[in-house]
């Protein structure tokens, strides 16, 4: 079985519940792409929420032979793997004068938005760069390392005049990379740095569209891909790109979004995404609110993303 946001809102008769899928919708168009395998079980220990599966390699081969003579063996590589779903989210308090203070600025509703958009920014950055020998799930960056779709980049983009010169032979780049996924991408994750040089590429060649999708939210494309601005993520102390830029250099994500590629993971059900609002009619000064996502990834085939790293861009 498997479920994307929206169709876990649909199952939920709670408005609240659903007000707080569709915050998430509305913060992360991968969280909004997705489709989430909900088949993980805890078992019987119930203290775990491992997936197994088993991942393509590489695909099989197909060849001639002459009249007489055998095929040269050649077999399709898989390779089983498991991973995990992580329990990611957080609690906010208000005292409830605030709260029955606040007027048209609910106290209350803005402290859950906020929590929901640090949680998006947590999934987005295990998403890219976690590590599952560290606890939780591998992310594209360790999933794709050593693959023949951990492409390098060539061409310099680190100021307007590099971008006259050499958007071209960047097209033709970018032409390898979409090329090297096994079918069109549905998303192209990078920083905003790189998504402004990406926009200025695709307006000079013409592959630049914007739309607006349901949350009013502006939908920038390159050659009909959405483009994905991963965002910040804040450990507490500073916020840093999801997608960093390291010595002027950065990276663009492709993946194509379905379970035979780059998915969701997450438990049985629909609780992929719960809230627990308190009631400010009961005792207590100070009310005790929760954000909670229950989910992972996983790629079921390499040849469905490929990541375009080292691209000049500057500081």
């Amino acid at each position: 079985m498997a479920i994307t946001l929206m169709e876990a809102k649909v199952g939920m008769v709670d408005k609240v519940d659903q007000q707080i899928v569709d915050m998430f919708r509305r913060s992360s168009q991968l969280l909004e792409g997705l489709t989430f395998d909900n088949s993980i079980s805890p078992g019987t220990g119930g203290s775990t929420l491992t997936y197994g599966y088993i991942q393509l390699k590489s695909p099989a081969t197909a060849a001639v032979r002459t009249v007489g003579s055998e095929y040269t063996p050649g077999e399709a590589k898989r390779e089983k793997k498991t991973t995990g779903a992580v329990i990611m989210g957080g609690s906010f308090q208000v005292d409830r004068v605030l709260q029955n203070t606040a007027g048209t600025a609910d106290e209350m509703a803005f402290q859950a938005e906020q929590k929901i958009k640090a949680t998006a920014n947590f999934f987005h950055n295990m998403a890219i760069n976690g590590d599952g020998d560290e606890g939780g799930f591998d992310g594209l960056k360790k999933l794709l390392s050593g693959t023949a779709n951990e492409l390098t980049g060539t061409v310099s983009l680190t100021t307007s005049q590099e971008l006259d010169d050499n958007y071209n032979a960047f097209l033709d780049e970018m032409d390898a990379f979409i090329a090297s996924v096994d079918g069109t991408p549905d998303l192209l994750l990078m920083n905003r740095a790189m998504l402004i040089k990406l926009r200025s590429i695709a307006r000079r060649a013409g592959y630049y569209e914007r739309s607006q999708d349901d949350f009013g939210n502006f939908v920038e494309t390159y050659a009909g891909i959405p483009m994905v601005d991963m965002g910040k993520y804040f450990d507490g102390e500073q916020s840093s790109d999801v997608i960093p830029t390291e010595d002027g250099k950065t990276a663009i994500y492709a993946v194509c979004l379905g379970l035979d590629g780059f998915h969701g993971i997450s438990p049985l059900g629909t609780g992929v995404i719960s809230c627990y609002m308190p009631d400010l009619e009961s005792p207590g000064a100070v009310k005790t609110g929760e954000v909670e996502l229950v989910a992972g990834v996983a790629l079921k085939n390499t040849l469905k993303a490929a990541v375009l790293k080292d691209i000049a861009i500057g500081e």
